[in-house]
């Protein structure tokens, strides 16, 4: 996921949490005597995702041992590079990061094998250049999901909007691929209006005006992440489309994240659907395998001991698929997806408290 940064301004409860972690000089410490030292970069702190994200990864630092100093890219792989070289100086024994631009992240990749210093990547998977393992979910699954949701919704007909991500991201190359050939294959009488965004709220915004005002039948919006939240419920407000699921002008919304807002949504039929992506496992697992690469541990692909799995995307790059469900507010199944309840305590964004 990825939007623009707001020079650490965050938009969420979770802003002081981090803020303390993420603007303090570019490094934070939480250390124990003679436990291994790591770095993490975060890609971001303008977003409730990430936000939340920065929140669990000094909690699961101090459970597996590791002594943790932080830097924050915001979204700027030139500052990525550069957090790169503090942590080498600071002697990390491992790095994790999300970088936001997976194909620029390479030379900094390579350098960082050349020293042994292995690296996780989160949420995104680096378009070449190895890596110790990269931790997300599968973005493809992503899209199929909210395609077939939108699909079962509309019966099949209809026009809904995708507001993507960013194409230089492999998360927003395939969530909008999947979506896409989703939609061909199952729903060839559903139109597409796919937005480019660049990971940008108000973009989406504008665009999304712009559609429904050239488009006043649009009953879908598939939202890439919940970056666009906020400006498609004050879009759909404006022009009178914020109404119940089951008032015959309501516009079916689905976005990626699970955040505590989207749920909150869920719950009170302002948008119908999430994908709930795993921020307390993705801060859990990066630090996890952080640990093993320094232990000496290896992987192999195949199922794991935490309902997720292993593939090899190619020589040198293995990565761990963690569980993403599709949460809705009555648990039910769309076009043969199963869904989660969006009050299940199992989901990351109702245990933040």
């Amino acid at each position: 996921m990825r939007l623009r940064t707001g020079l650490c301004s965050a938009v969420s409860a979770l802003s002081a949490v981090a803020l303390l972690s993420a603007c303090s000089g570019g490094s934070g410490t939480a250390s124990s005597s003679g436990a291994p030292l790591v770095g993490v970069d975060y890609p971001r702190s303008d977003t409730d995702f990430w936000n939340s994200y920065i929140k669990y990864t000094p909690q699961y630092a101090k459970q597996l041992g590791l002594s943790l100093k932080t830097t924050n890219s915001q979204n700027d792989v030139a500052k990525l590079t550069a957090n790169a070289q503090t942590f080498i100086s600071q002697g990390v024994k491992g790095i994790a990061m999300a970088p936001q631009d997976t194909a620029a992240i390479a030379p900094t990749l390579a350098q960082l094998e050349a020293k042994k210093i292995p690296v996780v990547t989160v949420d995104t998977r680096p378009d070449s250049g190895k890596v110790f393992m990269v931790v997300r979910a599968d973005n493809r699954a992503y899209g199929e999901k909210a395609c077939q949701f939108l699909g079962a919704k509309l019966n099949g007909k209809g026009k809904v909007v995708m507001l993507e991500g960013g194409l230089d991201s492999i998360n927003g190359r395939d969530r909008t691929e999947a979506f896409n050939d989703c939609m061909k294959k199952n729903f060839p009488g559903i139109k597409v209006l796919g937005e480019a965004t660049n990971w940008d709220g108000a973009t989406a915004a504008q665009k999304l005006q712009t559609d429904l005002t050239a488009n006043p039948d649009i009953k879908g919006v598939y939202m890439q992440s919940s970056f666009a939240l906020s400006g498609t419920l004050q879009v759909l407000k404006q022009k009178g489309l914020l109404v119940a699921p089951k008032d015959k002008k309501h516009v079916f919304i689905v976005s990626n994240d699970g955040i505590p807002e989207e749920l909150k949504d869920i719950a009170a039929g302002k948008i119908d659907a999430t994908v709930s992506q795993p921020a307390d496992l993705y801060a859990k697992y990066a630090l996890y395998y952080l640990k093993a690469a320094i232990d000496g541990k290896t992987f192999k692909p195949g199922k794991t001991d935490h309902d997720s799995t292993i593939i090899k995307v190619r020589d040198g790059l293995l990565e761990d698929q963690l569980s993403a469900p599709l949460v809705t507010g009555d648990g039910g199944t769309y076009g043969g997806v199963a869904s989660v309840k969006s009050d299940d305590t199992s989901l990351w964004g109702n245990n933040l408290g």
